[in-house]
């Protein structure tokens, strides 16, 4: 009781419970700040149940009805869903400095008054909604301003839901690709949209979960990406679909899959949605030396090949690719080595045969195909030794990350 006694001295006795109990947490046994307080004034018979509280301005007294009246409008207002959430709060500065001051006097290693503040915050919450306080991933941060009277704010977190997707026809890029002309404003050349392609993968699938997470925004994130006129088959491309500020977040994604595939039907398909957290968003972008990309090209030459030459295909390995001309305007200029892991050929005639090579993610195949004007060595032109194109490309097989 000697440090209850010198604190109260100090405070001249104008401390809350809740301030008084917070510097005995480690002191006095209890399961709350209120009970370790109580035990103070019965065995120093004194009340401080009306006590003008020097330190804190009974900023606890805030925590009351009104302040969740306030929370449960918010709720209501925004008609959002969620299972876990954090609080925060913002409390006057000066109320922070007098109790960090009587704490750093005492010497005492205690809960902050911050921190209070929140954790009960929190169990009004919990008791309230029957939710869980989440501190590494939650649906929602409650703000909660107590500067002056007591203001709500609520921070909606992204939802985040992985799959992999096909493209079964081409023209079809993979994210929303703004018009050239206008820079996305809209104008007579994309009549009005702000688009270059009408359509994306992306939006393809993101415009459904928008519209029932009555999100504000989705941003798609692939595994890499295929060119516009290029198809991805298979088993598909990884992808994560990132939703911000999602209003409703309890979703029957796989009804959601099947009826977004019949509406996309011969264009688009998306497999194996599930929901996932925001660190995958990184990881299927991130590439390691154990990922790999298959394709199958269709190589068209300007002059009939030696049929002879095509095995020196297979031994094709390590290539030094300068970055494309075709994306130069977009990618640092620079030279990347990549290699080819396996490589198959089929005559067709005798200018044209089909080609299945696998390789490490990141290599140009069209490029690898025409030589890009030196800019990839080696390549199937210089190897043939007559001029080649990729008249046809297609992703069979994306690895998992």
């Amino acid at each position: 009781m000697r440090l209850a006694e010198d604190i109260l001295n100090r405070t001249d006795g104008k401390i809350c419970k809740h301030c008084l109990g917070r510097k005995l947490s480690k002191t006095i046994e209890g399961t709350n700040n209120i009970e370790r307080a109580d035990k103070v004034c019965e065995e120093l018979g004194i009340d401080l149940d009306d006590a003008d509280c020097v330190i804190c301005d009974n900023i606890f007294d805030k925590l009351d009805d009104g302040l969740y009246d306030k929370i449960d409008a918010k709720i209501s207002q925004l008609g959002i869903e969620f299972d876990t959430f954090l609080v925060g709060s913002q409390i006057p500065k000066d109320i922070q400095e007098r109790d960090e001051e009587l704490s750093e006097e005492f010497d005492l290693g205690v809960e902050t008054i911050k921190k209070e503040v929140n954790r009960l915050i929190g169990l009004g919450i919990w008791e309230k909604y029957d939710k869980e306080a989440e501190f590494e991933r939650q649906d929602i941060v409650f703000n909660i301003d107590l500067r002056k009277e007591p203001k709500v704010r609520i921070q909606i977190n992204p939802l985040y839901v992985e799959g992999k997707y096909n493209k079964y026809k081409r023209g079809i890029p993979q994210t929303k690709w703004p018009c050239t002309k206008c820079k996305g404003r809209g104008c007579e050349e994309c009549n009005g949209t702000g688009k270059q392609y009408p359509e994306s993968v992306e939006e393809l699938i993101s415009e459904h979960f928008l519209k029932l997470t009555k999100g504000k925004e989705a941003k798609f994130h692939g595994a890499g990406r295929e060119d516009i006129d290029v198809l991805m088959l298979g088993s598909g491309r990884p992808f994560v679909l990132e939703i911000k500020e999602p209003r409703i977040r309890n979703l029957d994604l796989a009804k959601l899959e099947n009826e977004i595939n019949k509406i996309n039907e011969g264009k688009t398909a998306y497999h194996g949605l599930k929901l996932c957290e925001r660190g995958r968003k990184a990881e299927i972008k991130q590439s390691s030396p154990d990922t790999y990309k298959v394709y199958e090209a269709i190589v068209k030459c300007d002059e009939p090949f030696d049929p002879d030459k095509l095995e020196e295909l297979t031994k094709l390995n390590e290539i030094h690719q300068q970055t494309p001309l075709r994306v130069l305007r977009r990618r640092t200029d620079m030279v990347r080595i990549k290699h080819v892991l396996d490589l198959k050929y089929e005559i067709i005639d005798d200018k044209t045969f089909k080609m299945r090579i696998k390789t490490e993610g990141g290599l140009y195949i069209k490029e690898l195909i025409s030589g890009d004007e030196g800019r990839s060595q080696p390549n199937v032109s210089e190897i043939l030794g007559v001029g080649a194109i990729c008249e046809q490309l297609d992703v069979v097989e994306v690895s998992e990350k």
